[in-house]
């Protein structure tokens, strides 16, 4: 049988990681600035993080939902805590698609409404949604196809509020920064506006903070920048630091009810132990302050670079943008530099290294980087 090709591979065999360095089977040291997709928070093989999967999977790895398992309880309270959201209820899933497919699900239940309004150039995964930000036409899905979702432009709150007013919309799902889109920024205007018009029109607010989520932007969620609440955000990538895993959090204005929603592996004992780590690595090691400290210097430095058009983001969460599609300045920084980086869009490199990324890693990246510019 072969693999069912539909990613594009670099001609890298990663077998090691520690921090925010991995090597692969030639013995090559490459400086990791993009995480696996912003899915590394503490850094590879963080000893606590081993140390906890280790006795865990040797104890229970998994048993059925249908029974109390008390490391979900721990979990909800301490993410509730973390992340300022303890009047929120915890809804643990396996991935960012299936959090935003379970969000939209409830959305519906609440209002009965079907239509969902995103923004251009979002991504919420690879079901319910489009893939707004691709260019590849036989990327659709079957909702978009039917015309439930509708595409605004981002920022703009004239056609936002024309939009919601009309009444027939079910829930607006709004990245906290976009990151397939170009690391774009919604506006604390925005968002406030967003947030007024959702509650006046009975519209679910839903705050996809997958990728921008836990600790990436210099706060617990990048949403916080504007001092909204949503009422359903949708978590994945850096909760389980490598272990697939996903959560809703899920406002007070939602009922639960037996059989409302389901799944089968969410929540099991070694997931929560995954994610209890990552919020022990994250609060004794200051990992939020960091990602705001090193991404601030991060942005000040690639700024001064008079090659770059415009530099966007917010802590460890940064896109760096050309006036040329950036694929071959990527290959040189895999294979000249040995340095990982993502991209975002054709003109975009995309920045999302582990939240542990030093400043001498950060100057180590920015010489390499000036070398190849």
């Amino acid at each position: 049988m072969n693999l069912f090709n539909v990613y594009p591979l670099f001609d890298v065999t990663i077998v090691k990681g520690q921090g925010c360095k991995v090597w692969d089977d030639k013995g090559t040291e490459y400086l990791d600035l993009y995480g696996g997709h912003a899915v590394i928070s503490i850094g590879h093989s963080h000893p606590h993080y081993v140390e906890m999967i280790g006795k865990q999977v040797a104890t229970l790895g998994f048993y059925s939902n249908a029974v109390v398992n008390p490391l979900q309880c721990q979990l909800a309270e301490r993410l509730g805590k973390a992340s300022g959201y303890e009047d929120y209820s915890l809804f643990l899933i396996n991935s960012g698609a299936e959090a935003n497919e379970n969000a939209l699900k409830l959305a519906s239940f609440y209002n009965g409404r079907k239509r969902i309004v995103s923004f251009s150039k979002a991504f919420h995964g690879r079901t319910s949604l489009a893939v707004e930000a691709t260019d590849n036409p036989k990327i659709i899905s079957p909702v978009n196809d039917n015309g439930h979702v509708t595409y605004l432009p981002l920022n703009d709150i004239e056609a936002m509020k024309a939009e919601l007013t009309k009444g027939d919309v079910c829930a607006v799902i709004i990245e906290g920064i976009q990151g397939v889109g170009g690391i774009r920024i919604p506006s604390r205007e925005f968002f406030q506006a967003l947030r007024q018009v959702c509650t006046e029109t009975k519209t679910v607010l839903i705050l996809d903070e997958i990728q921008s989520g836990y600790g990436r932007s210099g706060k617990f969620f990048a949403h916080q920048y504007s001092g909204i609440r949503p009422d359903i955000i949708t978590v994945a990538k850096g909760i389980g630091n490598g272990f697939p895993m996903a959560a809703d959090l899920i406002s007070p204005i939602f009922t639960p009810v037996f059989g409302q929603l389901g799944t089968t592996f969410g929540g099991n004992h070694l997931a929560c132990t995954a994610a209890l780590a990552v919020l022990d690595v994250m609060e004794e090691e200051h990992l939020i302050d960091n990602a705001a400290n090193v991404g601030e210097y991060l942005c000040q430095e690639l700024k001064k670079l008079p090659q770059i058009k415009e530099v966007r983001g917010r802590g460890l969460m940064i896109g760096i943008e050309f006036d040329y599609p950036v694929k071959e300045l990527r290959n040189r920084l895999i294979y000249d530099e040995h340095v990982f980086t993502g991209a975002s869009g054709t003109n975009v490199i995309r920045l999302l290294p582990p939240l542990c990324l030093s400043m001498d890693e950060a100057d180590e990246f920015l010489c390499r980087f000036k070398k190849l510019l």
